[in-house]
């Protein structure tokens, strides 16, 4: 069984069955101390982290992975830029692009197109698969057609996918991209942290089920959805 933890934001903790059939924990786009999270970075000291896993280098994504990776050791994940500078900081981290699997041996982490900004290197989103869970984290990014090939190669069991507009996807793009992705599951994301990016995840709820065959799941920070 899988386990994705809604922490705030874009911040998520996902705990898997690695592909070494030992159990992994890695975090999202790790922003401890957004508005709505319920948790502290200190919480975070003594936990065990396989890999922390950052889809761009903006503060609200970024966030405390530095910080998390100093005191648990975990490598942060990201493409090549955002490994150099994590490695300047005195962390570890594991460098890729978007292409391929990356080169870590019990958790197969895929970077994938995202249509945003960034200051080093350029955004993405990420496919997390393990032995009982397949996510895709789609980081900040707005609608693109490509997102089909995603779901035609990789299948999330569970998508996670901004709607709070502005900066992203808005709930009207977020649908278009439950059709293409074709996940089992959805949870929105990137939404009602500020008033910019207000919007109502049951409104999103009621049109993706009316259009698709995907289920969404809204959780409130600190929420769980286990799968299956």
């Amino acid at each position: 069984m899988g386990i994705v933890k809604y922490l705030g934001h874009s911040f998520f903790e996902i705990v898997l069955t690695g592909l070494d059939d030992a159990v992994k924990t890695l975090l999202i786009d790790p922003w401890i101390e957004n508005p709505l999270s319920p948790v502290k970075p200190s919480e975070y000291s003594e936990r065990r982290i396989d890999y922390i896993i950052v889809t761009h280098d903006h503060g609200d994504h970024l966030g405390n992975a530095i910080e998390v990776s100093k005191h648990t050791g975990a490598p942060i994940v990201g493409v090549y830029e955002i490994a150099l500078y994590a490695q300047e900081q005195g962390v570890k981290a594991i460098g890729g692009n978007i292409g391929g699997s990356l080169a870590i041996p019990d958790v197969e982490v895929v970077l994938t197109p995202a249509f945003h900004s960034s200051n080093r290197g350029v955004p993405v989103g990420v496919v997390v698969r393990g032995r009982d869970l397949t996510v895709y984290h789609a980081g900040d990014t707005g609608l693109f057609s490509e997102m089909e090939l995603i779901g035609e190669l990789y299948a999330p069991d569970v998508a996670l996918l901004p709607i709070g507009g502005h900066f992203t996807m808005g709930v009207r793009e977020a649908v278009k991209a439950v059709e293409l992705l074709k996940p089992k599951y959805v949870i929105p994301m990137h939404y009602n942290t500020f008033p910019l990016i207000r919007a109502d995840p049951q409104v999103f709820k009621q049109l993706v089920e009316s259009k698709t065959s995907s289920k969404v799941v809204v959780l409130k920070p600190g929420e769980v959805f286990a799968y299956p």
